[in-house]
């Protein structure tokens, strides 16, 4: 890759996810006045990125991803797995030379940071980039062209931890905020995640 000019950077927002556990979809859910959708839509710096996809089975999901301008990919089968939403974003950014994946659980992920991931990927465009706390390897990961095909290639509920776990050599890491990668599977959970964030700050 020439690394003398501009990498192409794309994203996928996988944001597909049935909710079971949360019983409910909770990407609509709000926290602090805005829905978990929303804080992840706006921790995306898109003015770094030449195009960002929104996968999604959700009406609610998508709307919101219009007044970001983002594309909105319909996911008619969610029931495939996190891979087919997976390849279903990255068939629409073939020609990066990178793709971020994001989910759209982590409500304290902070826009600054994921500029910071682009930036440490931007450094070494072969690698694979992703954020950790204490040195656990968390979301987003961003990862280069010549992988595509190893991603399009997963089946059923296999992600890209697939992928990167045949290249672990690869791998590069940007610590951020534990809180920052936390996730929520549950009401209980949000609620939890709520008080703590606040006593933090």
């Amino acid at each position: 890759m020439n690394t003398n000019k501009t990498s192409k950077i794309g994203c996928v927002v996988l944001a597909s996810g049935y909710g079971r556990r949360y019983g409910a979809n909770k990407l609509a859910v709000s926290l602090e006045g805005r829905s978990l959708i929303q804080r992840a839509l706006e921790a995306i710096p898109a003015e770094r990125l030449v195009r960002t996809v929104v996968v999604t089975q959700y009406d609610k999901v998508a709307a919101c991803a219009k007044l970001f301008d983002f594309t909105v990919i319909r996911n008619e089968h969610p029931e495939f797995g996190i891979s087919h939403s997976l390849r279903l974003g990255l068939a629409a950014l073939g020609d990066c030379d990178g793709v971020l994946f994001t989910v759209a659980d982590q409500p304290f992920l902070r826009r600054e940071s994921v500029t910071e991931l682009l930036d440490l990927w931007s450094r070494q465009p072969e690698k694979i980039a992703a954020m950790s706390s204490g040195g656990r390897r968390g979301n987003p990961c961003l990862f280069p062209a010549r992988l595509f095909p190893e991603l399009m290639a997963l089946e059923g509920d296999r992600g890209g931890s697939a992928v990167i776990r045949q290249h672990p050599e690869d791998l590069v890491l940007l610590e951020v905020d534990a809180l920052e990668l936390v996730d929520v599977d549950t009401p209980q959970a949000l609620a939890t995640l709520a008080e703590n964030a606040g006593t933090n700050r």
